[in-house]
């Protein structure tokens, strides 16, 4: 069964962020200093996984965040960043420009409360799980359909195959890491290793996907991660995914790491508050 490296990464802080106003899909605001300091610091520290495709929101903050990210990574030198919208941030209607406390105002007023209120022209939390499920499952079918084709092609043909343990330090054999890093059967690669840069309430919304709809289970040794909290800024998620043979299995997910953020901790930068 095909199996892939997923790691999501949340782009780096914005002013916006800082300020603790509400961005989602109609401000699109660059990275701050701060937030490129964040950035540098993420792609340090991934600089030696190797990634056979990424992916980032086609917002200035992601992509920003990505170009960083990989300007650092040479395993991937040769690898384009791909943009797709499905990836965007949770879209926020009126509430867009306006401070956290404002929606939270409009909230109670509204007999509801945050992040379950949606504002005016804004996406339900059920419509970015949806999105998170549409493009999850699009990666899925994408590492189905080239491990198949891995799979009619003589062996070094097309040179190097296959994710090896060493393509993907730091999350095998960390130290810091109290979660194992298997590989299922005693195999020992991957047929892929994506990268996903995002957004926060996105990435807590597709976390939550794997949760609610695909039965997925953080090991006892996250549960203390805060596992559906948001992540901060270059908050970086880690999973292998196993892709289900029949066509009605779900794949099977183990977490490695979720919401990681010990490469900011030489930055002053505030990582701990919630930021949209």
């Amino acid at each position: 069964m095909p199996r892939f490296a997923l790691t999501m990464v949340r782009h780096g802080e914005t002013r916006y962020n800082k300020e603790k106003l509400l961005q989602g899909q109609g401000v699109d605001e660059p990275l701050s200093e701060t937030g490129f300091k964040q950035a540098e610091a993420a792609g340090r520290f991934l600089s030696a996984v190797r990634f056979t495709r990424v992916f980032s929101s086609d917002l200035i903050r992601a992509k920003q965040t990505a170009c960083t990210i990989m300007s650092n990574n040479q395993p991937s030198v040769n690898v384009e960043i791909n943009y797709d919208i499905r990836l965007r941030e949770r879209k926020y209607g009126t509430a867009e420009g306006k401070p956290l406390s404002e929606m939270r105002a409009m909230a109670k007023k509204a007999g509801d409360q945050c992040p379950f209120y949606t504002p005016p022209n804004g996406e339900t939390l059920e419509q970015v799980k949806a999105r998170a499920r549409d493009f999850f499952e699009f990666l899925c079918q994408l590492v189905l359909e080239e491990s198949c084709g891995k799979a009619h092609t003589p062996s070094g043909a097309s040179g190097r195959l296959g994710i090896t343990s060493d393509d993907l330090v730091p999350f095998v054999n960390n130290t810091s890491n109290p979660v194992e890093y298997s590989f299922n059967g005693g195999d020992t690669t991957l047929d892929a290793s994506l990268l996903v840069v995002t957004h926060g309430a996105f990435m807590k919304n597709w976390i939550k996907y794997f949760v609610d709809d695909l039965q997925f289970a953080f090991p006892p040794e996250l549960k203390k991660s805060g596992e559906l909290s948001v992540s901060p800024n270059t908050g970086i998620s880690h999973f292998v995914i196993t892709v289900g043979s029949e066509t009605n299995s779900k794949p099977e997910i183990q977490c490695i790491c979720v919401n990681r953020h010990d490469h900011l901790t030489d930055l002053d930068a505030d990582t701990s508050h919630y930021q949209v």
